[in-house]
């Protein structure tokens, strides 16, 4: 039997001005909490990199949208900092990485609506280790197939209850995919819609490039790149790191584009990624046993990317 990762626990109370530290070892929860008989909350994922989080803000604003969705009141974004930080010091205090570049902190926000009937929501932060497999998916790539989610591009306007846009504790669908698609032998999944439009993976957003050769109108020809992702009111959850790397890439001189896409979009492109706040960019080798571009425009690209995403705080 394996022992769990090592994992700290940060509440948020207002006893605590920097988050009340909580035993990772022992019960926190009550077993009646609707969070966990329902799965009614929310919850944000992001990475701390030698000990500095990354997109707070992007986090902490689209946590405030996922629970305005589930009409869950919040603590201020100041007591989630807070706790954030102290989350952070003491795991890298009782864990400290090996080297700097395996010092990465999964930290995630977590709200639960608590008990039937409590008064406020239960709020904490949790630090964990990155996943084993983030590294090497990020260096190697991945495959992954396509899956039809069961919804069309419209139904997130049609039925708001749906929450489609809202990053909600209710993940076992999610889950359900990954494996899923691991029993066909990919690493991970891309989501279409009723309507054959291109969506999301389970736990990621989707990019692809293209590069085009133009004449400048001065006899030479320059390579122009653009970056795709497909459209936010498709009823997918805006990608925090999609919305900075496509700020860094814009900078950069890429073009960009939102969407709608479809499936033979991606396999037209000379890359696609799927990329997250904690994996980061993984590119994708194959996606339902194609290949996707060439090797060497994946890995020109892909390291053009890393290297705009690096800078972003």
């Amino acid at each position: 039997m394996t022992s769990p990762a090592p994992t700290v626990l940060v509440f948020l109370d207002p006893a605590f001005e920097n988050g009340r530290l909580a035993d990772s070892s022992q019960p926190q929860l009550m077993a009646t909490d609707l969070g966990a008989t329902r799965g009614d909350g929310v919850f944000e994922s992001l990475l701390a990199v030698q000990g500095r989080p990354r997109k707070v803000q992007a986090h902490l604003n689209r946590l405030g949208g996922s629970a305005a969705a589930l009409d869950l009141a919040l603590p201020e974004q100041d007591a989630w900092r807070r706790a954030i930080d102290t989350a952070i010091t003491e795991f890298r205090h009782l864990h400290p990485a090996p080297t700097p570049e395996e010092d990465e902190v999964v930290v995630k926000l977590i709200v639960t609506r608590g008990v039937e009937g409590a008064a406020n929501p239960t709020c904490w932060v949790q630090a964990s280790p990155s996943p084993a497999g983030s590294r090497r998916q990020r260096e190697t790539g991945i495959d992954v197939v396509l899956l039809d989610r069961g919804f069309d591009t419209e139904a997130g306007e049609r039925a708001p209850w749906l929450l489609l846009g809202a990053k909600t504790l209710s993940y076992a669908v999610n889950m359900a995919a990954l494996r899923y698609a691991h029993k066909q032998g990919a690493d991970d999944a891309i989501f279409t819609s009723t309507d054959g439009r291109v969506l999301e993976g389970p736990t990621s957003t989707v990019l692809l490039a293209h590069l085009e050769e133009v004449d400048d109108g001065e006899g030479s020809v320059k390579t122009v790149r653009r970056l795709i992702t497909p459209q936010h009111d498709s009823g997918i959850l805006p990608g925090t790191s999609q919305g900075a790397l496509f700020a860094a890439a814009k900078a950069a001189g890429w073009e960009l584009g939102y969407g709608p896409l479809v499936p033979q979009d991606l396999f037209d492109a000379d890359a696609v990624w799927l990329i997250s706040s904690i994996r980061l960019i993984a590119p994708v080798n194959h996606i339902n046993g194609k290949e996707i571009g060439t090797p060497a425009v994946r890995k020109q690209l892909t390291a053009e990317l890393n290297e705009l995403f690096a800078g972003i705080e």
